[in-house]
């Protein structure tokens, strides 16, 4: 896949929904990225929550090009802060460094990740002391510490390291039974095969459920460190999943049901592939979890879904009598949520999930414990079970996501004051029954049938969803909406 061209000049330095994020060597350089890390750490001290007085710093790394001499560098930034910084002794998934916040008491951790983006990008994500990615108003104050230009003297000299990956499994295989889980599997006759798309999650569901490993009812496939990430984005999205969709329908085709698990670049989303070759997002993945947590753990709290959410959500946690909660696009708003209040799980239709039993955070590898045990107490591979599922509560439906760059912002300008003021009354020969306005224009459209139209916050970058009872409908929808964007 070829990729854009690259940016001459460097963007401001700004944080996004998780962290910021850039063109390695344009955007993100060391001189910059020292002085952010810096920022971020003497916030973390500012911000400390009553009776912490921990002066610990976690850094952690994935494992794209650079970022484990990135992660060392930036110890020192933290050291000049007169904090102490304690680094992976490995890449890891960025939840690793949540739980290690959490389990050590520290202030905070510093993540030198760009997620889920092309390989060419670089960038740091900041978590609180509570374990989770810090909110909006925190990163606001580490802007104004970088444009106020105070002085931060990096200070050279050892970091101590600790083994993240490894305490972290170990608090994974604390909340799960993974030994029960990896007999379960072979009595299902499960095959599971995992593609952590050369990221730092690799190897972890392995160690985890080391009795199917073992078995060779679990493996892996591209776990090899490769910055390059094979040419695509480490994103999980059904166009760079060939491999790992065709080695499952093989599986199955020769009579061992497989199903398929994905990971991002560093481990917070998960997709997956059933044993029919489906691509399945959380949009079928999340009503799953509800289903699971609620019937057979029968856990406490709140199902939390986000605006472009499917509406499966929201009908499997009300057959089991929770209530739903809906929030504007991104994990931050969920995190929020599960703060504050008795949370059973929480999701966006981006792959993120994140579970009251466990940290305010998505993170991947325990979502995939809990989906394979929800298929062993199901008794059914990944897509029967999905489909009794969509037939219990609602039958089924079919979604997409298309992103289209407009001409410039003047046209952006153009449509969003259009849906403001006329929002339309008919959709491609469908009336509109409802508009919603939590985040972007969400047009309802019938049940299992929505529309939405969401615009990025800095670019003239509009974002289509659309949900519907068959595939040739969303396709029709989503071409109605191109054409009306374009036409503006």
């Amino acid at each position: 896949m070829a990729s854009a061209p690259l940016p001459l000049e460097a963007s401001p330095i700004q944080f996004g929904t998780d962290g910021w994020r850039g063109i390695l060597g344009v955007d993100i350089t060391m001189e910059r990225l020292l002085s952010v890390a810096a920022a971020a750490a003497r916030e973390l001290a500012y911000s400390a929550p009553a009776g912490l007085t921990s002066r610990e710093v976690v850094i952690g790394y994935d494992r794209r090009f650079l970022a484990p001499e990135l992660a060392e560098a930036i110890a020192a930034a933290v050291r000049g802060a007169d904090l102490e910084p304690l680094l992976s002794d490995t890449p890891v998934p960025t939840p690793a460094c949540s739980w290690a916040v959490v389990e050590r008491g520290a202030l905070g951790a510093l993540v030198i990740t760009a997620s889920h983006n092309p390989p060419e990008w670089l960038g740091l994500k900041i978590k609180g002391p509570f374990g989770g990615s810090v909110e909006g108003d925190f990163t606001s104050r580490v802007e104004t510490r970088l444009a106020a230009g105070g002085i931060s003297v990096p200070i050279d000299g050892p970091t101590p390291r600790f083994d993240a990956m490894g305490t972290y499994l170990a608090g994974l295989g604390s909340r799960i039974d993974t030994a029960a889980l990896s007999q379960g599997l072979e009595r299902l006759g499960l095959r599971v095969i995992v593609d952590p798309m050369h990221g730092s999650a690799a190897g972890g569901l392995g160690a985890l459920l080391a009795g199917a490993s073992a078995t060779g009812v679990l493996r892996e496939i591209r776990s090899n460190r490769d910055p390059l990430f094979g040419g695509n984005p480490p994103e999980p999205l059904a166009p760079y999943l060939e491999q790992l969709i065709a080695e499952v329908k093989a599986s199955t085709a020769a009579g061992l049901p497989a199903v398929g698990i994905v990971f991002d670049g560093d481990g917070d989303r998960i997709a997956a592939v059933d044993e029919r070759g489906r691509f399945c997002s959380t949009q079928l993945l999340m009503p799953l979890f509800i289903d699971h947590l609620a019937r057979a753990r029968q856990l406490p709290g709140t199902v939390i879904k986000t605006v472009s959410g499917s509406d499966l959500m929201q009908l499997v946690a009300e057959d089991l009598g929770r209530s739903v909660i809906e929030m504007p696009v991104g994990f931050k708003y969920i995190a929020a949520e599960m703060l504050t209040n008795e949370v059973l799980v929480g999701g966006e239709e981006s792959g993120g999930g994140g579970f009251g039993m466990h940290l305010p955070e998505r993170d991947a590898l325990f979502a995939a414990l809990l989906l394979l045990e929800a298929l062993v107490e199901g008794g059914l591979p990944l897509g029967q079970r999905i489909d009794a599922l969509q037939q219990r509560c609602g039958g089924a439906s079919h979604y997409d996501r298309l992103d289209l760059r407009l001409k410039d912002m003047a046209s952006r300008q153009r449509l969003e004051q259009l849906l403001a003021d006329q929002p339309p009354e008919q959709v491609a020969g469908v009336a509109v029954r409802a508009v919603i306005r939590t985040d972007g224009v969400k047009l309802r459209l019938g049940p299992n049938h929505w529309l939405m139209l969401r615009f990025s916050g800095t670019e003239p970058l509009l974002r289509l969803y659309c949900e519907a009872p068959d595939p040739e409908r969303v396709a029709d929808v989503l071409a109605w909406a191109r054409q009306l964007a374009e036409a503006i």
